[in-house]
């Protein structure tokens, strides 16, 4: 996987604030597999990421569905010595790949990217958080409204995406941690109530921000 990256690296760039190297996957092609080695961090300037964990019974979950402006395998800066997880794009993706020892250079040397990178680690962190609870106190649906509005970054600072790129319920059942058929139940009743809608030929999909009213609802 080492040399699967370093092979479709191109030139050096800053885009994140960091010096690093531009690599592009196709739709579907693993970045790297649960077990590689970690030695560089990610940033995903354009396309979407899936991140998955499979366990010793070989059962899949869905760990993080990333997008523009978002970084992942970080794990390396804390010395692990290897991927604890899968990341593979849903999207075609372009990714600046930035080494481990040049990372934490960075770090070192620039405090607003250090600063900037901090604040990323603890608003993932408090996600994960809220995922936890999300997953101990809500029922399904309120789980799979809560992950749509997130994949679609509403309370982001940034603009709400307009439209998802395709995501299949088997994807979203595992995010969720409930079934196919309970995800293809609730996304039907959204679909009629008009909190979510299906754009085009694609299968893209637009997420209202009245879903609100799902997750707000007890």
């Amino acid at each position: 996987m080492i040399r699967h990256l370093q092979k479709r690296s191109a030139a050096r760039t800053g885009s994140a604030g960091v010096p690093g190297k531009v690599a592009a996957f196709r739709k579907g092609e693993a970045i790297f597999s649960q077990g590689d080695d970690a030695w560089n961090i990610l940033y995903i300037q354009k396309g979407g990421v899936k991140l998955t964990v499979v366990n010793e019974a070989d059962k899949e979950a869905v760990v993080a569905i990333l997008g523009p402006g978002d970084f992942f395998g970080e794990g390396c800066l804390a010395d692990q010595p290897v991927r604890v997880g899968t990341a593979s794009a849903i999207t075609p993706c372009k990714l600046l790949v930035i080494e481990k020892g040049e990372m934490a250079r960075v770090l070192h040397a620039q405090h607003s990217f250090s600063d900037r990178f901090i604040s990323y680690m603890l608003a993932r962190s408090i996600r994960i958080e809220g995922d936890l609870i999300d997953q101990l106190f809500n029922h399904s649906e309120k789980r799979l409204a809560r992950t749509l509005l997130l994949l679609a970054r509403y309370g982001k600072e940034d603009k709400p995406h307009k439209v998802l790129h395709k995501l299949s319920q088997k994807v979203l059942a595992g995010m969720v941690g409930t079934t196919r058929s309970r995800v293809s139940f609730f996304m039907s009743k959204f679909r009629k109530l008009g909190f979510i809608t299906y754009s085009g030929s694609n299968g893209g999909l637009r997420v209202n921000s009245s879903l609100l009213n799902v997750v707000l609802h007890e």
